[in-house]
């Protein structure tokens, strides 16, 4: 066991640990309870993080402006992951690839059961896979009701399925950026590494992420079978589970044919690709098997008639209208964008090939910056936004592209990623005070206070509690990846103060933030703007509110149940 943190300044560690709380309880009353924008919240949330680091826990101010200086960085490098998915979408939909991709999902089958698994939980994992940041909703939500689903059914089915593919959306971001960034300048992380048999931190989060997928894999074996059975329940005309439940050998095939090659993936190639790889895979398997209707059901399960439907059920935007294209793209020529975004990550991340250590040794790195212990590294070249961009630019001249065209989609991205960019300049920077505080007379920084409090009240019960915090993070902050940030360091402190590894610490977390963007309610507004049904949020959390507990309790009590045995 860790002996008790000094508090330095003569304030109880439980008092320490409640201030501690103050920038997260501000994110959280602001953004939840005044429903205030993240672009209002976060920069008052900033300010009281500051506070705190200057005037409770004496952290120089040369180490709050690292820290500062650090988290902008981070923060421009996400703003660039996201500008470089959002513009490989709209290149696509420019150019007719993403109308092609729709028209090709709606001949698979007629049975709605079938439809929403392949496009809800194998099309949006790999779009999550390939893009992260709420892109299912925007593409696998419209396609969904342009094949006849109610609005809110699709909305409902869109956020139920950002759990599993959701740690290793946008090629690994929020393990590779998120937790990478939680845990990157924390002296008890570089210790613990030190100590055990890992060679370096790159390895650390390996490990983390293959755990993070076996977690995932044991919870989201059930996420298509809740996905139809929740759909059948609540839209169909006998409101009736067992109408989802008849298709089960359908969904858990489906689920498997997902969830295999995604933790193969992990192993053997690392956090970039399970999602992106475990959607693909599975997209191919089950189509081919649907087509053959291989465990399909007997019955061919509709929604009720659409005169019947309440109003609540639909949106404003009739996406069932979306114009046809100009050009008409063929569906093999649609897919080759993300087939060549995933061999460029594949031969830009494998260790045996020269391309890997070349790109990111082209890095700008600072260490000790203002003669603090913070060190800040970035590689530009080996961002995923650095391959999506060239995707953009091959889709371009593959689909023959007019510039005009290609200038719309990138305005369009550039608009989408200012918009996430206000919010993430003071998220990010807030995140990196929050565990750069270790301060004055011996006191420990914010997550390690935390720790020790949480610790104290949860002892080794803590592991079943480890992912709703996980998920809290993602409620409040909107993302996984900023849920990684904030609480990656605090979890990793509870992990080592209670006796377990705190790697499986730390990949609770993760697992519970991805959970958590089920609930979220900056993917939420997302899901309902694209189909017209801004205003209704609150009755898509209540109806994904439940499967988020499911996925949080399972993987959490498996997790308690691994350390004790480990």
């Amino acid at each position: 066991m860790v002996e008790p943190i000094s508090t330095g300044i003569g304030l109880s560690v439980g008092a320490l640990a409640l201030l501690a709380l103050v920038p997260i309880v501000v994110v959280g009353i602001l953004l939840v309870g005044l429903r205030w924008p993240a672009s209002r919240a976060m920069p008052v949330a900033y300010l009281s993080c500051v506070s705190l680091a200057l005037l409770v826990w004496g952290v120089p101010a040369a180490t709050v402006a690292a820290a500062t200086v650090n988290g902008l960085i981070v923060a421009a490098t996400l703003v660039f992951i996201i500008f470089g998915a959002i513009a490989l979408l709209n290149t696509l939909h420019e150019s007719g690839g993403l109308h092609a991709i729709r028209a090709a999902f709606s001949n698979v089958s007629p049975d709605r059961r079938v439809q929403v698994i392949i496009i809800a939980w194998l099309f949006g994992s790999f779009i999550e896979g390939a893009s992260g940041f709420g892109t299912p909703a925007a593409v696998a939500v419209p396609l969904l009701v342009g094949l006849g689903f109610p609005a809110l059914a699709a909305v409902i089915a869109g956020m139920l399925i950002q759990s599993t593919p959701v740690s290793f959306g946008a090629a690994g971001t929020p393990i590779l950026v998120g937790v990478a960034t939680g845990l990157g300048n924390d002296p008890a992380v570089s210790a613990w590494v030190q100590q055990s048999a890992l060679p370096d931190f790159g390895a650390l989060l390996r490990l983390i992420a293959i755990k993070v997928a076996l977690l995932h894999a044991l919870a989201g074996t059930l996420i298509p079978l809740i996905v139809i059975a929740v759909m059948t329940r609540l839209f169909g005309e006998n409101r009736s589970w067992r109408d989802g439940l008849r298709a089960w050998k359908f969904a858990l095939f489906a689920a498997v044919a997902m969830t295999v090659p995604y933790l193969i993936a992990a192993v053997v190639l690392g956090p970039e690709f399970p999602s992106l790889l475990g959607g693909l895979c599975g997209l191919m398997i089950v189509i081919w098997a649907a087509r053959r209707r291989f465990l399909t059901p007997v019955d061919e399960w509709q929604f009720a008639d659409r005169s019947s439907w309440p109003e609540d059920w639909s949106g404003l935007i009739d996406v069932r209208a979306e114009t046809v294209p100009d050009r008409q793209i063929g569906p093999v020529a649609a897919w080759v964008p993300y087939v060549v975004v995933a061999g460029l990550l594949v031969i830009t991340r494998v260790e045996a090939l020269p391309f890997k250590a070349f790109m990111q040794g082209l890095s700008l790195k600072i260490p000790e910056l203002f003669g603090t212990h913070i060190s800040v590294s970035v590689a530009p070249l080996y961002l995923p936004g650095t391959v999506f961009l060239v995707a953009v630019l091959f889709t371009a001249f593959f689909h023959r592209m007019s510039a005009a065209s290609l200038g719309r989609a990138m305005r369009r991205s550039g608009s989408a990623a200012l918009r996430a960019s206000f919010a993430l300049l003071f998220t990010v920077p807030m995140v990196q005070v929050f565990i750069n505080s270790a301060g004055s007379g011996g006191i420990q920084s914010m997550p390690i206070v935390l720790a020790d409090g949480v610790a104290a009240l949860a002892g080794g019960a803590w592991p079943v509690f480890a992912t709703f915090i996980g998920g809290l993070g993602a409620f409040v902050a909107g993302s996984n990846t900023v849920s990684n940030m904030m609480f990656s360091s605090f979890q990793f402190g509870v992990g080592q103060r209670i006796g377990y590894d705190p790697s499986w610490i730390v990949a609770l977390q993760a697992v519970g933030g991805a959970a958590g963007n089920m609930i979220c309610v900056h993917n939420v507004v997302a899901a309902c703007a694209v189909v017209g049904m801004l205003g209704r949020e609150g009755l898509v959390i209540r109806r994904t509110f439940l499967p988020f507990v499911y996925y949080a309790l399972l993987t959490g009590l498996a997790g308690f149940v691994i350390v004790l045995l480990d």
